[in-house]
């Protein structure tokens, strides 16, 4: 089994590293500086247990890979980037196949943040895989990824989209496991990735404010993870609680001081450090937002913070350059007590 990074960044340049470690084949890809650096030095991987260089093969896309059948696609791509990448490898030939496509035939793992690209990749790819990523790791320089947590380097449910279990997914789980992950096989990984979703709408807020604001900043993003809940529970949405999260973590994946590598901010404040022009906040708390319109269940905490991060990102703003305060008077007064009681009802019931 290869197996094909897309988009070798954060998550995907410390899944590529681990599994290369752990014995098996790995193909990266990337583009631009990243690309070069990868192709010209190596990916260098630093972790708790130390700094090591890999030299895998890396391609810029998949024209430049003759895909077997025994490949499976790692896709770890933001998600606004999903549908170009999907696009792209969909409809390459597989080598030894009587002419079938990826899209025909190849497994594909959505490991990303959101609920989204498992959706998308349905359209093009008849083998789909979601994946919950607890996996802090940070991407701010070319061909350099800083994955700082231990024992663990993540914990990754796995399971068939929309759901179901079956063979390859316990392979690919079986290849993490050999690495540094835990990577469980369920039957119901969408339950794992909306849970997962509502711990990702801080991303926006710490991308833009840093980690300024104190109780008024935790009361924010408690409005937001409400409006969350209430939105899922108008849907009918399931999502894991927040006991199961926190059994199934423990203490496996705790982050650890890294000499010259202070912690950053998670992926969205990545992005905007990187001045990368694009944010997954349409897919994070955008997601609320959509599920809370089509619902008819107010979300002005989350609908702030997306319009927030996706003017930072479209004019390339540093992040955490914006005061609490001038968000806090965006946002405005409390979330309704109705949106609230709902959230809770829906916490209580999961």
């Amino acid at each position: 089994m290869r197996h094909i990074i897309i988009g070798a960044g954060a998550v995907g340049g410390a899944i590529g590293g681990r599994l290369a470690e752990s014995g098996s084949e790995v193909l990266l890809v990337a583009r631009g500086a990243h690309y070069e650096a990868l192709r010209d030095h190596g990916l260098r991987l630093v972790t708790p247990q130390g700094t090591r260089t890999h030299r895998l093969p890396v391609a810029e896309g998949p024209e430049a890979v003759e895909l077997r059948a025994d490949d499976v696609l790692v896709l770890t791509v933001k998600t606004q980037d999903s549908i170009a990448a999907l696009d792209a490898w969909a409809p390459r030939e597989v080598a030894g196949t009587g002419g079938a496509t990826a899209g025909e035939v190849l497994p594909l793992v959505c490991a990303q943040n959101g609920v989204e690209s498992e959706r998308l990749a349905l359209r093009r790819f008849s083998r789909v895989y979601g994946m919950c990523v607890w996996l802090p790791a940070h991407f701010l320089e070319p061909g350099v990824v800083v994955a700082d947590c231990a024992p663990l380097t993540g914990l990754l449910h796995i399971g068939r989209y929309p759901s179901g279990l079956d063979e390859t997914a316990r392979s690919i789980a079986g290849a993490l496991e050999k690495a540094p992950f835990e990577a469980p096989v369920v039957p119901d990984v969408m339950r794992w990735k909306y849970a997962k979703l509502l711990a990702n709408l801080g991303n926006a807020l710490r991308a833009v404010c840093g980690t300024s604001g104190g109780d008024a900043r935790a009361e924010l993003l408690e409005r937001a993870v409400a409006e969350g809940r209430a939105a899922f529970a108008a849907a009918g949405i399931e999502a894991v609680s927040d006991e199961e999260q926190r059994e199934a973590r423990g203490h496996k994946v705790d982050p650890q001081p890294l000499e010259g590598h202070p912690r950053g901010g998670g992926s969205s404040w990545q992005s905007l450090s990187r001045g990368t022009g694009t944010i997954e906040t349409d897919y994070l708390n955008g997601e609320i937002v959509l599920i809370g319109r089509a619902h008819g269940v107010p979300t002005p905490v989350n609908a702030v913070l997306q319009r927030v991060a996706d003017e930072f990102a479209r004019d390339r703003r540093p992040a955490s350059s914006l005061p609490f305060g001038e968000l806090a008077a965006r946002v405005g007064g409390p979330v309704p007590q109705a949106v609230i009681a709902r959230g809770s009802a829906a916490r209580d019931s999961s």
